[in-house]
């Protein structure tokens, strides 16, 4: 059973699963799923066509749901689908999609958005994904699993971040960043791999020395990008870590990558 407080406001369609709670004045709409176990703490506004998975806390002054920040949007009935397990601190900002993009927003499992993060419309963040205070994501961004967004960074508009990808704090990136590596700087250029990371998520040594020499290959090798990684994914066709880098890049086609500083 929902434990509702009585300042609270659930407007009438809003579906609530098994030990919903729900903190005073906090706002849900018509629309809104919320699944079994979420927790909602006071002053929270969840708004628009919005699913929240199961077990995630959503905290104080969070606006979820609320229409894109698009002048194509005319009120479509456009989505924000947030997964299991997830930790939205407070004055967090989550968008639905628009008609002309993906026409939903969607947040994986296990994510922790830390205060004042934004998430714009039509972005996909990956599973297990950390945005540390303040981090924004421009509309139609795509955030790899296990990726680290560091505070005050800044994820420019379409651009893709990969799996297990570390972005510093402060950084803007107006470019791709590949998988495992980390990107510093204002207009960030990347740093090496995220062996930090990588150790942390239990990637063994000779995994790690294949990801270090594909890396160097895809960057200083000879010939065009496109031989380059082609040349890499016949050398790594055994590792798949390798072979993640291999399909980031060509999933991007022409899109300019990160680079690494010189």
């Amino acid at each position: 059973m929902a434990e509702i407080h009585p300042t609270a406001i659930v407007a009438d369609g809003a579906r609530l699963g098994a030990n919903v709670s729900i903190g005073p004045f906090s706002i849900v709409g018509a629309d809104v799923v919320l699944e079994d176990d979420v927790a909602v703490h006071g002053h929270v506004l969840i708004d628009g066509h919005t699913t929240i998975g199961a077990r995630t806390t959503v905290f104080s002054y969070a606006a979820i749901g609320g229409p894109p920040q698009d002048t194509s949007y005319r009120g479509e009935p456009t989505q924000v689908i947030i997964g299991a397990d997830c930790i939205i601190r407070e004055q967090v900002t989550i968008h639905r999609g628009t008609a002309r993009g993906r026409g939903k927003t969607v947040v994986g499992n296990k994510c922790f958005l830390m205060i004042g993060c934004h998430v714009a419309h039509d972005c996909v963040v990956g599973n297990e994904v950390v945005m540390v205070n303040s981090a924004t994501l421009g509309g139609h961004t795509e955030i790899g699993e296990h990726a680290i967004l560091g505070g005050l960074s800044a994820i420019q508009q379409h651009c893709r971040i990969g799996a297990h990808a570390f972005v510093g704090g402060l950084s803007g990136i107006t470019t791709d960043v590949i998988p495992f590596v980390s990107a510093i700087g204002d207009r960030a250029e990347i740093g090496g791999l995220n062996i930090v990371g990588l150790k942390r998520r239990g990637f063994d040594r000779p995994t790690i020395h294949a990801l270090r020499a594909a890396y160097k290959a895809v960057f200083e090798g000879g010939g065009t990008r496109e031989d380059r990684v082609a040349r890499v994914a016949d050398a790594y066709a055994d590792v798949p870590a390798v072979l993640m880098i291999v399909d980031f890049i060509r999933a991007g086609g022409d899109r300019p990558l990160c680079m690494p500083r010189d």
